[in-house]
């Protein structure tokens, strides 16, 4: 069982950054996929960015043993639950999630 703790969220003004970070139970550098998701209000959840085989999409990095998002320029379209995620070693699905940190983007 792999504990994932999303941490970084909260209220910020449009135009400004946040960085958002994943803590794992388990060592998460060697995880063929990690990606991060976010759910706004009302809407389905949808993959922000990932690394995967260690190729990076978009702005997640591993920083000190966690996994991180960079979030730049926001605006209130970015306001959402935001979620990491593990990736099975096929690549097929995501098997393990955290409970999600909460992105307010005020105007």
């Amino acid at each position: 069982q792999v504990q994932l703790v999303e941490s970084g969220g909260g209220l910020v003004q449009s135009g400004g950054s946040l960085s958002l970070s994943c803590a794992a139970s388990t060592s998460i550098f060697s995880v063929a996929c990690m990606g991060w998701y976010r759910q706004p209000p009302g809407k389905q959840r949808e993959l922000v960015a990932a690394i995967i085989r260690g190729i990076r999409i978009t702005y997640a990095d591993y920083v000190k043993g966690r996994f991180t998002l960079q979030l730049s320029s926001v605006t209130p379209e970015d306001t959402a639950v935001y979620y990491c995620a593990r990736g099975r070693s096929d690549l097929q699905a995501y098997d393990y999630w955290g409970q999600g940190t909460q992105v307010t983007v005020s105007s």
